[in-house]
């Protein structure tokens, strides 16, 4: 397939002669949309949780690894069988019930590839507003064109594109930010980096669902999109690995070395929360300037890329009648307002983009654990005509998944506080039972685990029996 030519598929089933390549392929897409320098700025957002240097250090690799082995697990699903990952949930919510988790799955991936154009864009405005002699709006808009650009190049021509474009990405940021470490490594003040005590637990948990809901949790719900042109044939056991190994190994290194940074200067550290990318511009000497504004840019894009690909397939999967890359236009649209919204009107990124976290995290925990349980349960590839048919095996609407994302969700956001937005003060409400809205537990957002327990335990206990007897049928 020439790599510019538009891929044409979209919620349908892969051909099989469509299907090639090895479960190692998975690490350039996962790779190029976690290389993010946003990452960095992830190390100061743990200690914010009064932790460690040490706590924080654990928490980024618990907290990613274990996100990302949720992702290894979802994308096994797309090997299983040649669809989409919200097309393969219609098994565990039902052909017209998948819609709720659809247009769940939908705000997430618009908002996400919003904040990663915005920051793209905030960190081109920073790091021309050092170098000098160019109108900080002009500055703005030329990273915004250019994130732009890149994010619905890849995202609306499909698959063939991302997975060569992720890999360039992902070879230039890499060799970019070794650049970066090693013009600042030695800005670290280690004595004050070890000086910083250890938080409690609760802070530690904190961090670390911070971790999980803002590194891995939220590409469940899109890992089959990638998966699902493997072979059949491929090991379950590769397919997991080199999704896990790709998505985690820099996003964890560079979270380390954020940390450290972070608790080197308290200015960078507040600096970090109005301008998580720009900010990191403050070490460095100006001649890396525009190639740290690059890799900034490219980091960015790489995840906004997938975000804008699945976006497209998640809306047309839950019935829109228009095409893929129709749908991927739309997206981008919205994309941009948001966009626009963030880098010229709002006056705080961290706020919202935690408010956005947090508040979208709940629900997405308790769809992907009742995704991840219904691959686990599964142990045959799903029948693939009957994901089309409301009357076929897996029904219209599953009911019991239904109730447990509604109770999951009522249950995680009445464990989460979120001051980051006067709208969204309602949420703790739940937090009386361990201690209330400012005890030990109001930050350590316990919603989120309590989320995941919801969905995967009750999706066990309700639907095992009937998975068995679908296996069954199946032969």
């Amino acid at each position: 397939m020439p790599i510019f030519e538009l891929e044409l598929n979209g919620p349908n089933l892969i051909q099989e002669s469509e299907r090639r390549g090895s479960a190692r392929s998975l690490f350039w897409p996962w790779a190029g949309a976690n290389v993010s320098l946003l990452a960095l700025s992830y190390g100061s957002f743990f200690l914010g949780f009064g932790i460690s240097f040490r706590q924080a250090t654990w928490a980024a690799i618990i907290g990613t690894i274990c996100s990302f082995f949720l992702v290894g697990i979802s994308s096994l699903a797309g090997k299983r069988s040649n669809a989409p990952t919200m097309v393969l949930a219609r098994a565990s919510f039902g052909v017209k019930g998948s819609i709720v988790p659809g247009f769940l799955s939908y705000f997430i991936f618009v908002g996400w590839e919003t904040v990663l154009v915005s920051l793209a864009t905030l960190a081109t405005g920073t790091v021309f507003s050092r170098i000098g002699g160019v109108d900080q709006n002009l500055a703005l808009i030329l990273g915004f064109v250019i994130a732009v650009s890149l994010t619905v190049f890849g995202g609306v021509l499909g698959l063939s594109v991302i997975m060569k474009l992720q890999k360039i990405l992902t070879v230039i940021t890499v060799v970019m930010t070794v650049v970066y470490i090693a013009l600042t490594i030695d800005t670290i003040n280690w004595s004050a980096v070890t000086a910083i005590k250890d938080g409690s637990t609760q802070g530690f948990i904190g961090a670390l669902i911070f971790g999980v809901t803002g590194i891995g949790l939220g590409w469940v719900n899109c890992a089959a999109d990638y998966s699902r042109y493997l072979p059949r044939s491929v090991s379950s056991k590769a397919v997991v690995g080199w999704t896990v190994f790709g998505a985690s190994i820099v996003p964890i290194i560079l979270v380390i070395y954020g940390a450290a940074l972070s608790a080197s200067s308290k200015d960078l550290s507040e600096a970090i929360a109005m301008d998580p990318i720009g900010a990191l511009t403050s070490l460095l000497p100006t001649w890396f300037l525009v190639p740290f504004a690059l890799v900034a840019i490219l980091g960015l894009v790489g995840g906004a890329i997938l975000d804008l690909y699945s976006s497209g397939l998640a809306l047309v999967s839950i019935g829109v009648p228009i095409k893929r890359h129709q749908a991927a236009i739309i997206d981008a649209f919205i994309m941009l307002a948001g966009s626009i919204y963030i880098v010229w009107v709002a006056d705080n990124f961290f706020y919202p983009f935690q408010g956005f976290l947090i508040t979208l995290g709940v629900p997405v925990a308790v769809w992907s654990a009742i995704f991840v349980a219904d691959v686990i349960m599964r142990k045959k590839a799903y029948s693939e005509r009957d994901l089309y048919d409301p009357q076929g095996m897996y029904g219209s609407i599953n009911t019991g998944s239904i109730v447990l994302m509604i109770i999951g969700t009522i249950v995680g956001w009445g464990l989460v506080t979120n001051t980051f937005a006067s709208w969204l003060s309602w949420q703790g409400y739940l937090l009386f039972l361990i201690g209330g809205k400012e005890g030990t537990w109001a930050y350590a957002n316990v919603g989120v685990i309590a989320a995941l327990v919801i969905g995967f335990t009750g999706h066990l206990l309700l639907s095992r029996r009937k998975i068995q007897a679908q296996e069954i049928a199946l032969g």
